[in-house]
């Protein structure tokens, strides 16, 4: 996608799938819309989930809640890639060269002018999807991390609260052996209190990684895609 926005010269730009799943015969109304109206891009907006299972269907509208929440990011619920685009939105959208892409979230948070359009989901011509539930999570983290600080927030708060509650623990304990001379019996408790502690750590461990490697990709500078041959006049060969 990113590979053709920069090579594209039209004023306007379409997106949609090659497998039809995206009606091409929309294409008309949005420019007629385009023209029109005061817009700077058309988006196609499912009004159903015909096809689709119901596990990833209650998945996907909760990962749009979530991130509409927790991030800059304005994602539409129903809202897909398939969508018609003036010039000006299409350069802002190369102009934003990072490597890790979220293109859902990229339209968003550029804040052009955007009329979604309703349609009827149908089922695709030819082929199967590529996207299964394991792929289309990682998506969603991607998402998540690439336009959200709050799970890094959650770690700190969370951090914070873990050290609190332990500080108040060791109080308790400490209390407890001057008063009545209980001293703290069982080791499978404090087994237990320091997996989970060590639990906790890890898990937060992880989310920072999650943003450092991130951070690593980006450092490298590594070309978005490398173009062998184009039949396409004035294309770069590499970006």
């Amino acid at each position: 996608m990113y590979a053709g926005f920069c090579n594209i010269h039209g004023d306007y730009v379409a997106v949609l799938d090659a497998d039809l799943q995206h009606p091409p015969a929309l294409l008309p109304e949005m420019l007629k819309m385009l023209e029109s109206e005061e817009y700077d891009s058309v988006a196609a907006r499912r009004t159903s989930r015909t096809g689709e299972g119901a596990v990833r269907s209650w998945f996907s509208r909760k990962f749009y809640k979530i991130i509409n929440r927790i991030s800059d990011a304005n994602l539409v619920d129903g809202v897909t890639d398939f969508r018609l685009m003036k010039r000006n939105m299409v350069d802002a959208i190369v102009a934003m060269d990072e490597y890790n892409r979220f293109s859902k979230g990229i339209f968003g948070w550029i804040g052009f002018r955007t009329c979604f359009l309703p349609y009827e989901n149908v089922e695709r011509v030819a082929g199967t999807t590529k996207w299964n539930f394991w792929k289309l999570f990682k998506y969603a983290v991607d998402g998540i991390v690439n336009f959200s600080q709050m799970p890094l927030s959650i770690a700190s708060w969370f951090g914070i609260f873990m050290t609190f509650f332990a500080f108040v623990m060791i109080v308790f304990i400490v209390v407890r052996k001057l008063l009545f001379g209980d001293p703290v019996a069982g080791w499978a408790s404090l087994i237990c209190v320091v997996i989970f502690v060590g639990g906790i750590q890890l898990f937060c461990l992880g989310i920072m990684g999650q943003y450092i490697s991130k951070i690593y990709m980006e450092t490298k500078g590594r070309p978005h895609y490398i173009l062998a041959e184009s039949n396409i006049q004035g294309s770069r060969p590499v970006q």
